[in-house]
């Protein structure tokens, strides 16, 4: 899953609800974690070697149950198609993308499968309209390039969408300004001041009862 920058969802791969085998608790960077998980920040490249050498040499020795080892089977699915997923995001918004986090279950051979990922995206406006339509189309490009989108890969992708619209008619503004005439622009000027003036001073007349109507809000 990709992320904007304060945005800390998961996407957390379906899986069954832990048996007995994933209830030991995970410690990570000196914090205990729940139900044998943990989170970690880690290249999106490492594979699942060592989890599967595990597997092989359990499986060899009879140490686990057959339930224990669909279990194994399905977590190490689920790592696989988690760490796809992220690599996706990373290599499509290279240069704009960070690290991608995991949060880790522990299966019942004391290995940890990555269960949900998220990779961080820059979401800021470029230092120009163009630069930032060319920003919001990789931004839109990362969030959708895995096979299975997330909402919030989906949320992502229509934030991006929005942004180049703005940018868009930022651009078109531009143009406009460049081509007129200093008459036209004098006259755009006062055309759009004497409009700002019109729509202060009509909400100026209800002021008084919107505020004893609602009271006063303040947004973000």
């Amino acid at each position: 899953m990709v992320v904007s920058p304060g945005q800390g969802v998961r996407r957390v791969a379906a899986r069954e609800e832990p048996g007995p085998a994933e209830e030991t608790a995970a410690t990570e960077a000196g914090r205990p974690g729940a139900a044998g998980r943990s989170a970690e920040t880690i290249p999106a490249a490492e594979t699942g070697a060592v989890a599967a050498k595990a597997i092989a040499t359990t499986r060899a020795t009879g140490a686990l149950s057959p339930e224990d080892l669909r279990l194994i089977d399905q977590l190490s699915a689920t790592d696989r198609q988690v760490r796809a997923h992220e690599l996706a995001h990373m290599a499509a918004g290279a240069g704009l993308t960070g690290g991608a986090t995991f949060t880790y279950q522990v299966g019942p051979d004391n290995q940890r499968y990555a269960v949900g990922g998220e990779v961080g995206i820059d979401t800021s406006p470029a230092a120009d309209p163009e630069e930032t339509i060319a920003k919001a189309q990789q931004i839109r490009a990362a969030a959708l390039a895995p096979a299975d989108p997330s909402s919030q890969d989906q949320k992502v992708a229509a934030m991006a969408a929005q942004m180049a619209s703005v940018a868009r008619l930022q651009l078109a503004a531009q143009e406009r300004a460049q081509n007129q005439t200093p008459a036209q622009e004098s006259e755009s000027r006062i055309s759009a001041a004497a409009a700002a003036y019109q729509s202060v001073a009509a909400a100026g007349d209800d002021s008084s009862a919107a505020s004893r109507a609602a009271g006063f809000r303040a947004f973000a």
